[in-house]
């Protein structure tokens, strides 16, 4: 900085760096100075009119008493103004009686998508899709059933699954053996007969049904009966990422079993008989489930 000001008669403030450079007087342009009026003007208003400064005891509620609690509350009342016919008519309906109205469907789909992003989405995924170890509701399998009816009474009650630890049951080559025949059926071979002699020798069949595609019984309706146990007749894996040390590691040390820690985790918490929802969103969800690939 130099001490002599190098620029006589300039309204500069003396403060000269390098030579030339130098601090000016020179006064905000006027746009810029009104600019900065008038916001404090505004700022100033702002704050008489809504709610704004703080004091000892909370806040200045502001000339006109708005506040945004209200404002959202008026706002929830004109979306369930709206709603209200659709709300009443879902009411005496079952889901399924739902999805044979095609207006009624639609507006119980559009309207549950945040119930199930708020109860669902964080197991199944935004889409359905599944998030890892949990199942997919956006294909046309169903371990309990995809109907209405048995999507409202899992919804409501809940699932936990159970399979047996085989690793004190069966000797490691049969569950080698097991591990292969499952992981061959998913990818669609018939599996050999010394493996389906195992299969049903060893009471998989009490669950997985006869032909390991987890029917226990089908009624002349076309119904199919489960205990909740998966398929092995698709290419659908519970557990992933599935295949043979997968299947190996299902079987020896099974789901949901007490005093086994290795086991597999499989339980869906129940929404109705806790009272997390009522009758009327189970409904509701149970109908936008079955669009995302709901069927028998």
């Amino acid at each position: 900085m130099a001490d002599d000001n190098p620029f006589p008669g300039e309204n500069n403030t003396g403060h000269v760096w390098d030579g030339n450079l130098r601090e000016l007087r020179n006064p905000p342009p006027r746009w810029w100075m009104l600019g900065l009026w008038a916001s404090i003007l505004f700022v100033a208003g702002y704050g008489i009119l809504y709610p704004f400064w703080p004091t000892l005891d909370g806040y200045s509620k502001g000339l006109l008493g708005w506040t945004q609690i209200e404002e959202y509350q008026r706002g929830v009342a004109r979306v369930e103004a709206v709603r209200a016919p659709f709300e009443d008519r879902i009411h005496g309906l079952t889901a399924a009686e739902i999805l044979t109205d095609p207006e009624l469907a639609q507006y119980t789909v559009a309207s549950s998508k945040v119930l199930f992003g708020d109860n669902c989405s964080a197991c199944h995924g935004s889409g359905g899709q599944g998030n890892p170890g949990y199942p997919i509701l956006a294909d046309d399998y169903w371990q309990y059933g995809g109907t209405p009816a048995k999507l409202v009474e899992t919804i409501t009650g809940g699932r936990q699954g159970s399979m047996p630890a085989h690793i004190d049951l069966l000797s490691a080559a049969e569950i080698d053996q097991l591990a292969g025949f499952v992981t061959a059926l998913k990818s669609g071979e018939p599996g050999a007969d010394d493996a389906w002699a195992l299969f049903r020798a060893k009471g998989c069949v009490a669950c997985h049904g006869q032909e390991a595609d987890g029917a226990v019984a089908r009624l002349p309706n076309g119904e199919i009966i489960t205990v909740g146990a998966p398929s092995f007749r698709n290419g659908i894996w519970r557990f992933a990422p599935g295949g043979v040390d997968s299947a190996r590691y299902t079987i020896s040390y099974g789901v949901n079993q007490a005093g086994q820690p290795k086991t597999r985790e499989a339980v869906m918490p129940n929404f109705g008989t806790g009272g997390r929802l009522g009758e009327q969103e189970i409904k509701k969800l149970a109908v936008y489930v079955h669009e995302l690939g709901g069927g028998l």
